[in-house]
């Protein structure tokens, strides 16, 4: 555990000095920059150490995974992201320990996700997940809605009980004409956020970048990084 929790400390540190780089290149102070490391695939006693480290803000993306692990954390002073693809049939186990759920993408979801938050008595903060590689179906690659969709979607998570309307996230496509262009893709959401703020002004949270990407995040403004393996390391494979 003490190997485990020494590699922790000094991956988050080096995480911690490219935020802080990046702050400065940018201009921006770094406490304009939340980290959220994604726990995903990785056990509780990690987020333990993590929690001893410092670490306020933690994200999974699999319902299956996180609800064992929340539970088994409850006691440490976390705030709990939702950052993958969420079927509805998920919400009232997400909803259980999910503060944020970033990947808010259809109608559907908006209703299942107040119902429930309205159901246990919790606020849940809602992000518009933007998929900026969107097909004629309007739908990304790996779930979103198309740019012309955030306005109308974010008025109804505005507008239902239960939620809260914190902001937009995205993921850097790998497809599109954003595909290998992460930079013009996270000023792109920055440019969406700018819209987003004239009639819902609070809601100010711009989740992107991840641990590949994280300068070109911050650099286009992002107040929220998600990064994964450059804290807790690759997982290697089973089998």
């Amino acid at each position: 555990m003490t190997d485990r929790k020494d590699e922790l400390a000094a991956n988050l540190a080096g995480v911690e000095e490219r935020i802080a780089a990046a702050c400065d290149a940018a201009g921006r102070g770094r406490d304009e920059v939340t980290l959220i490391v994604v726990t995903k695939t990785w056990p509780a006693s990690d987020v333990r150490i993590l929690s001893g480290l410092g670490v306020r803000h933690v994200a999974e993306n699999r319902d299956q995974d996180a609800a064992p692990k929340a539970a088994a954390c409850v006691d440490l002073p976390l705030v709990w992201h939702f950052v993958g693809q969420l079927q509805t049939n998920k919400v009232r186990s997400v909803v259980g320990y999910a503060d944020v759920v970033q990947s808010v993408d259809r109608a559907r979801l908006v209703s299942a996700l107040s119902k429930e938050a309205v159901r246990v008595g919790r606020e849940v903060g809602c992000l518009i997940q933007v998929a900026l590689d969107a097909g004629v179906d309007g739908r990304g690659e790996r779930g979103g809605v198309a740019p012309s969709g955030v306005a109308e979607l974010a008025d109804l998570v505005a507008g239902a009980e239960g939620l809260r309307l914190d902001g937009l996230m995205t993921v850097a496509p790998l497809t599109g004409e954003y595909a290998g262009r992460q930079q013009a893709a996270f000023e792109r959401l920055m440019d969406l956020s700018t819209d987003l703020r004239r009639t819902h002004p609070a809601a100010n949270m711009v989740s992107a970048g991840m641990s590949a990407d994280l300068e070109q995040a911050v650099a286009a403004g992002a107040t929220h990084v998600r990064v994964g393996s450059a804290v807790l390391g690759v997982r290697p494979r089973l089998g």
